[in-house]
């Protein structure tokens, strides 16, 4: 099984693709992708669709998670990371993919165990856990966290769902 696990950003979004087989983790793939402060705001939001459907036809994953949003203190940038996250939730649904969001918190509780974790914690251990991984900037590490974060959440909800009886 195939995840991809998203970082937002305006001018820079990390995409992660991690594959999963009998409880072990491999990278797959990794990318950031890049828009210019100076194009239009509906340019660049169309950016990000076309780059992450290229993404997504090329590696077809199963499953799919994005970071939450946090407010920043200026609202307006807050407002517009919001534009992008919706623009690349929308690629992920048009892909037939189900959509799950983490806080950063659970990203990094998740992958490092604490929630305050630095990002050099953050990359040190995507390495541990993969091993093959290549990154290029921390959003993509960030990308590929969201993916682990994804595996370990759902593992675990798959596992309570086995132990609860039917009725």
């Amino acid at each position: 099984m195939k995840i991809i696990g998203i970082d937002p950003g305006l001018t820079k979004t990390g995409v992660g693709i991690i594959e999963v087989r009998n409880n072990s983790l491999s990278f797959v793939a990794s990318e950031t992708i890049y828009s210019s402060p100076k194009d239009p705001m509906a340019h660049r939001l169309q950016h990000f669709h076309d780059s992450l459907s290229d993404i997504l036809k090329l590696h077809q994953p199963h499953e799919s998670a994005i970071e939450e949003t946090f407010v920043n203190q200026n609202p307006l940038s807050s407002l517009k990371l919001g534009h992008v996250r919706g623009a690349l939730i929308l690629s992920l649904g048009l892909h037939g993919l189900k959509v799950s969001e983490y806080s950063a918190t659970a990203v990094k509780k998740a992958v490092v165990g604490a929630g305050r974790a630095e990002k050099t914690q953050i990359q040190m251990m995507v390495k541990v856990l993969l091993p093959k991984a290549i990154f290029k900037t921390e959003d993509e590490a960030d990308a590929l966290a969201v993916a682990i974060c994804h595996n370990s959440y759902s593992s675990f909800a798959r596992k309570l769902e086995l132990k609860i009886p039917s009725k």
